[in-house]
């Protein structure tokens, strides 16, 4: 029988104890986290069973599609309902460079508008516990934390899950401060934080004074240099907006049944 355990997979590892592997290994195709296991999904997935669970379809950009990620952030809220982790072409966002360093030790990943980019990323469908703890992983609630929760509608956010099911939205965490520009204003996509972290240290004097001359230097002083780090950002003008910034709305964190936050009919 195959071993379908994370740690044998190689998907074990979470970005928040290894940052410079952020977003971390995604899987190949969509499936099941189930506990220390990810099993594959064949065929189509029985949407209307999740939905009758009252599950919220939620964008992936970053570590939410680390099974190892993900694994953590539940079994730290003592979680232990499955995850359903689909793989779909998002057409309409595309992966950006959040605008605050991560306490976690990395500079993470926030989506952007961009009609015209195709991507594959993946949709977890997420029952209300487990909404809960992700909001609140990425301060949803907090006045100042760093996301705030979005719907993205079809047709500007169009999501095509296996088997052809479109959605008719996706939520998705749009970062509070901004995104990272690539020096002419537009978003720049996130390379993977090695890449990432060599490039914005080549470019800035001052954040190698914070932080060090290599990314090794930058993840074990960032959790200390958070906040510095963030407004290092802002202040040499290296931030501008998502686009995705009308879609946030005030909601009740954690409650699908509530406004915006239901998962409206299949397309």
């Amino acid at each position: 029988m195959r071993d379908l355990t994370l740690e044998a997979l190689g998907l074990a590892e979470a970005p928040r104890d290894h940052p410079l592997l952020y977003p971390g290994v995604w899987p190949a195709d969509s499936a099941l986290l189930d506990g220390d296991r990810l099993v594959p999904l064949d065929g189509p997935l029985p949407l209307d069973r999740w939905r009758h669970e009252d599950r919220v379809p939620v964008l992936a950009v970053g570590s939410n599609a680390s099974p190892g990620q993900l694994r953590h952030k539940m079994a730290e809220s003592g979680i232990a309902s499955p995850v359903p982790m689909l793989k779909a072409r998002v057409t309409g966002v595309d992966v950006g460079v959040s605008a605050h360093v991560s306490r976690m030790g990395y500079v993470s990943a926030s989506p952007f508008e961009a009609p015209d980019a195709v991507r594959e990323l993946f949709v977890v469908l997420l029952d209300p516990e487990q909404l809960a703890v992700i909001d609140a992983s990425e301060g949803v609630s907090l006045p100042h934390g760093n996301y705030g929760r979005a719907w993205l509608p079809a047709p500007e956010v169009r999501a095509e899950l296996p088997g052809g099911v479109t959605l008719p939205g996706v939520h998705a965490y749009v970062n509070r401060h901004g995104v990272l520009h690539d020096g002419t204003g537009v978003p720049r996509t996130h390379p993977g934080q090695r890449e990432l972290l060599t490039e914005l240290l080549v470019g800035s004097a001052r954040l190698r004074e914070l932080f060090g001359v290599t990314p090794e230097e930058f993840a074990a002083r960032a959790r200390l240099l958070c906040e510095a780090g963030t407004r290092l950002f802002a202040d040499e003008k290296r931030v501008t907006e998502s686009g995705l910034e009308r879609y946030v709305t005030v909601q009740q964190t954690g409650s699908p049944g509530t406004g915006s936050s239901l998962f409206p009919p299949l397309m």
